[in-house]
């Protein structure tokens, strides 16, 4: 029987092994010589090869320990070896760090390498590469002990985001949730808009620690309010990005991180990507474009769901759509302003719908239709509350003038019309900015394989319309927003 590659996948739940495989066995002769240093260096820092997802992590047993008794054909030996940690071997004798490294490159050389996504063939600093992002977002789910506020719909898809290599946190209740995160010592998942206000209090006073988890930045195709699961999420343990009223971990990362030359380039080609694809929050857009006029200053303002968590908690006292679009018009006097309503406001599931009287009284024009990043880059400059038009628009080069304090604020980056945190100020460059927000901070699931993936990925998959099925909940849902919507237009014409 072959050994076990060192290089390999963890057990994903509900995924194939012959999916998840990154590793296999070579067919052809091993050339340990071609294993190179370098390789096996960046194994080392990344903390990949052997189970590294496991209880029994190799790494961690050899990272607090003195020594480590093992035989010198042991995947514990060769970690050991990686941490400089002295390995004795069963004859009591300390084995050779030169021979632990050749005993791991040639375990390395009898492998051949896969891309899990394609199938198509890697080199082996691409699978570490692969395992180190897989690592990244496993040790990000340590120590979660229940989830509470997951709509049933998104269990699915949070079992996956949540999987820490040994077990997905059980799902249930609030009060539920707090009390089996109190008896493990461990912290409680939410859903922050579905949990009760008081939660967070009670769970400071029973000393558990609240984890929060939201949508990412580059989510699926179609609006979460009509069902559609996530492709994307953050899992915030000290905050969450919207709420500018404290740290976030996102906050604290833009602050602090020192952004390595690769990963500022790994940026600028995910950001070039997702424009170059025309990929947003919610996929890809279709539409006719508004007509602009010509000769003139112009202007997009972007509404926002007004009970949406961002705005009550990231919108620097500004009271909704109507004050925003009041406060746009003050700051462009003389601007032709287009006002572009929310699409979950616009297909009747969330609060926030302004009478177009009432838009136009403030802006020239109000556009539902037209493909919004061709509209962010044709009008001269963009004015958001706190939504995430603001950070795709920059991320297209376009000027954008910010009235709240969402995550890309007071970076140096953008306008900002609110008075500053006094926690961030630190100036970044708009790569740094994408890679903390799009590639260090969220987490993503591959539509196809419900493996996690990099944001490249997913924004191939969802340039290509790789998504899961239109299911007759959404079908439910689709059907209740436009009733919705219907009774609304009704009840403005009635009152004029």
């Amino acid at each position: 029987m072959a050994p076990l590659p060192f290089l390999r996948s963890p057990p994903f739940p509900g995924i194939a092994p012959a999916v998840a495989a990154i590793s296999l066995p070579l067919e052809d002769g091993a050339d340990p010589a071609a294993v190179d240093d370098a390789l096996i260096d960046r194994i080392a820092r990344e903390r990949v090869g052997g189970a590294f997802w496991a209880e029994t992590d190799p790494w961690t047993i050899a990272a607090g320990a003195p020594s480590v008794r093992a035989g010198a054909d042991e995947e514990l030996a060769w970690v050991a070896a990686l941490m400089g940690v002295p390995v004795i071997g069963p004859d009591d004798a300390p084995i050779d760090p030169a021979l632990l490294r050749d005993g791991l490159r040639a375990r390395l050389a009898v492998a051949r390498y896969r891309d899990c996504f394609t199938s198509a063939p890697v080199d082996a600093a691409q699978a570490v590469a692969q395992l180190a992002e897989w690592r990244r977002h496993l040790d990000g789910n340590r120590g979660i002990a229940a989830a509470s506020g997951m709509a049933f719909w998104k269990r699915e898809a949070m079992r996956h985001f949540l999987w820490d290599g040994r077990r997905s946190p059980p799902f249930g209740p609030a009060a539920r949730g707090l009390r089996q995160a109190a008896q493990s010592a461990g912290a409680l998942a939410i859903w922050p808009s579905r949990v009760p206000a008081d939660l967070t209090q009670e769970a400071a006073e029973r000393g558990v620690p609240i984890t929060r988890v939201e949508d990412g930045f580059i989510r699926s195709q179609g609006l979460g309010a009509a069902l559609h699961p996530p492709g994307s999420v953050v899992v915030d343990r000290s905050g969450i990005y919207y709420d500018a009223r404290s740290p976030s971990d996102l906050e604290t990362l833009l602050a602090t991180a020192d952004f390595p030359a690769e990963l500022v380039e790994r940026a600028r080609r995910l950001r070039a990507r997702l424009c170059a694809t025309g990929v947003t929050k919610y996929g890809r857009e279709a539409g006719r474009m508004i007509g602009l006029p010509q000769g003139r200053r112009t202007v997009l303002a972007v509404g926002q769901v007004e009970d949406d968590l961002s705005v009550l908690m990231g919108g620097a006292g500004v009271a909704g759509n109507l004050d925003f679009l009041t406060r746009v018009r003050r700051a462009e006097p003389d601007a032709w302003i287009v006002y572009r309503p929310h699409p979950d406001v616009q297909a009747g599931h969330r609060k926030g719908h302004l009478p177009d009287a009432t838009v136009l009284a403030h802006a020239d024009a109000i556009d539902s239709g037209s493909p919004l990043m061709a509209l962010v880059q044709a009008v001269d400059e963009v004015h958001v509350l706190s939504s995430l038009t603001g950070f795709e628009a920059l991320m297209r080069d376009r000027p954008v003038t910010v009235h709240g304090m969402p995550f890309y604020a007071d970076w140096g980056l953008t306008r900002d019309l609110a008075a500053t945190t006094g926690r961030r100020g630190r100036a970044l460059t708009l790569d740094q900015l994408v890679a903390g927000a799009l590639i260090l901070y969220p987490r993503y699931i591959d539509p196809v394989t419900r493996l996690p993936c990099g944001p490249e990925l997913m924004v191939d998959r969802m340039a290509a319309g790789s998504t899961p099925p239109v299911t007759w909940l959404i079908r439910l849902r689709m059907l209740q927003g436009k009733l919705r919507r219907l009774m609304t237009l009704a009840a403005e014409y009635l009152h004029g």
